[in-house]
């Protein structure tokens, strides 16, 4: 993709109208939905692809997409977009730091809310595997009690997932990786 994706701002979300360019985003690393199609088993597909915010903001970071609003099509600022995720989001920053370093590391990155974690994570795709990982964002100071590791561990497992916490740390720049393995004693 050499031109910028057009994707327009719509509520909370961004919707890239054109299908065959729709497609193409999403096969740069599943990322959206296309509408109607829950799970998706193609990488092409004839209907509009939906973004969230924090995909859309990464995708403009990486200067995938254009992101333009309204019906004279005015253009989304990058800060623009990033203040209306942080109304949107607890914890915005911390989340997309996460976000972030885990598809630089190439991988795929959902919302994790029905896991009742920030993300679900995983190695090739979803359709092409369950994802492996699910993942909470967490403060340094954030206090974590034996009962939350245990209902996440039994939730981890019980989905067949590994549990891990991100402690990210904005000012280095760096963020913390906590995976948990159960093992039967």
């Amino acid at each position: 993709m050499s031109k910028k994706v057009e994707a327009e701002f719509i509520e909370n979300f961004l919707v890239v109208w054109n299908p065959q360019k729709g497609s193409e985003v999403y096969r740069r690393g599943y990322f959206g939905k296309p509408v109607g199609i829950p799970k998706p088993k193609i990488m092409d597909f004839n209907v509009p692809l939906i973004l969230d915010i924090m995909e859309g903001l990464y995708l403009m970071e990486k200067r995938v997409i254009a992101v333009s609003e309204g019906a004279e099509r005015s253009r989304v600022s990058f800060k623009k977009l990033q203040a209306r995720a942080r109304k949107l989001y607890d914890e915005f920053d911390l989340k997309y730091a996460v976000y972030r370093d885990l598809r630089d590391k190439d991988l795929v990155v959902t919302p994790g809310m029905k896991y009742g974690c920030d993300f679900a994570v995983y190695k090739h795709g979803p359709g092409v595997e369950h994802a492996p990982y699910m993942v909470s964002v967490r403060k340094a100071e954030d206090e974590v009690t034996a009962t939350d590791v245990v209902k996440a561990g039994r939730l981890a497992t019980t989905v067949r997932k590994r549990f891990i916490i991100a402690i990210p740390d904005l000012e280095a720049a760096k963020i913390q990786y906590l995976i948990f393995k159960w093992f039967k004693a």
